[in-house]
């Protein structure tokens, strides 16, 4: 009869003596281990980590960093009004943001979007002549004056339509564009969806009156800062004073550009029901601020109220970086690749806009999945990093990959999937 003792060492002692390699063996003596567990008491032995959760999305960061400011915001006198850091797209502080208004020719802002889109994409050039069109000729309001039989290039349009708000120019425009005001609406609007104006709705490129040509202050600024940031190279026609077409001088109606040196932009409105708008933006070092205000009683009130808040905006509120490129904001086990762990933050430096003397209060919390598992890429999205201060989620964004991981080999992945048994 065989006993136990020597079955062992006819069976298992022989194998093991052709284990070679240290790895093969630790590898070998674990899953020993854990078949012995699964034999013994079959059902006990599961994967802990096969319930792991998850990182949960981080709660929405405030509406506004004024929120967390002991400075009051100001009293403006306007209907609707924001400011908005451009450089973080974080929002200083509001009022009634998303009251539905008439754009008037703030319009002309998502017009002069989509003729840079155009530009961009080398459907126009800068030199190309537009023919006019008897409808464009006759489009009433402020107008740069041009006319039928007189080709005008997309250049001189734009600049009438920036500097001289002309309502000709827009027409003009939208047609050498999309072919027709109606299709070029519908594109406004397209446009509108994917930058996220959820409460804007267009129906000219002029932003002559019509009931259903709305937007709001929020909607408004999240357009302008969109200008800014993807067509810099064209932002430059914002900071002209004057133009003359066609033997007419005309300025630009943004009387803050002879203000306050530090403004460069952008654009005014007016109609009966909307008031006296303006979006105004002014570059300080390296910060932008942009102003979105709407309802203002006359000319001179628009002006002073929309400086008054830029001022207020530089003054009480810091823009700083955080992290740079990709500096690491902390460093993760991964499990199953080459390497055991990986360091996690994001790609592109982090800025945050605080009220002043609050940047050393903020605490940045990282959440990710749990076990992280490789391969991993660069850039990846594995979690987020919320930014908090004084126990309120200033802002969040993705946690990225700074360093890829890819897979282990067959005995490295062995070890780790064992591992991850009793993890």
């Amino acid at each position: 009869m065989t006993t136990n003792k020597q079955l062992e060492s006819k069976s298992f002692l022989p194998l093991v003596a052709r284990v070679q390699s240290k790895k093969a063996l630790a590898v070998f003596s674990v899953c020993m281990a854990l078949l012995t567990a699964l034999i013994v008491n079959p059902g006990t032995v599961t994967p802990a980590y096969a319930a792991a959760p998850v990182a949960p999305e981080p709660a929405n960061p405030i509406a506004s960093v004024s929120e967390l400011s002991a400075i009051p915001v100001p009293t403006l006198a306007a209907r609707a009004w924001v400011s908005v850091d451009v450089v973080t797209g974080q929002i200083i502080a509001m009022s009634n943001p998303d009251q539905k208004v008439e754009p008037a020719s703030l319009t002309k802002i998502m017009t002069a979007y989509l003729v840079f889109n155009a530009l961009k994409e080398k459907r126009l050039t800068l030199e190309q002549d537009v023919p006019v069109s008897q409808l464009a000729w006759k489009t009433g309001g402020s107008r740069m004056f041009i006319e039928p039989r007189k080709p005008v290039t997309i250049d001189e349009l734009l600049k009438g339509l920036i500097i001289q708000s002309g309502n000709d120019a827009a027409v003009a425009l939208a047609e050498a564009t999309s072919g027709s005001v109606a299709t070029f609406a519908d594109a406004m609007n397209k446009e509108a969806r994917r930058l996220g104006m959820m409460n804007s709705n267009f129906t000219n490129p002029d932003g002559l009156p019509d009931p259903s040509h709305v937007t709001t202050v929020r909607d408004l600024s999240i357009l302008a800062r969109a200008l800014i940031v993807d067509h810099p190279d064209y932002f430059k026609y914002y900071s002209m004073k004057e133009f003359v077409y066609n033997k007419i001088k005309q300025t630009n109606r943004n009387r803050l550009l002879w203000t306050d040196p530090t403004v460069d932009g952008m654009k005014t409105g007016f109609t009966n029901a909307a008031g006296y708008c303006l979006v105004a933006t002014a570059l300080r070092g390296d910060r932008r601020v942009l102003t979105v205000l709407v309802g203002a009683e006359t000319r001179t009130a628009r002006t002073e109220e929309s400086l008054k808040l830029l001022n207020w905006s530089f003054q009480n509120f810091d823009t700083v970086k955080l992290f740079g490129k990709s500096q690491p904001v902390v460093e993760a086990r991964v499990w199953k690749g080459d390497t055991e762990s990986t360091k996690l933050g994001s790609l592109a430096p982090i800025v945050v806009t605080v009220p002043k003397g609050k940047v050393s209060d903020i605490k940045p919390m990282a959440t990710r999945p749990d076990p992280l598992l490789a391969p991993l890429e660069e850039g990846q999205k594995v979690g987020h990093l919320t930014l908090m201060l004084d126990g309120k989620v200033l802002r969040a964004q993705p946690l990225e990959v700074l360093t890829a991981v890819p897979r282990a080999g067959f005995f490295g992945r062995m070890v780790d999937a064992v591992k991850l048994w009793f993890y």
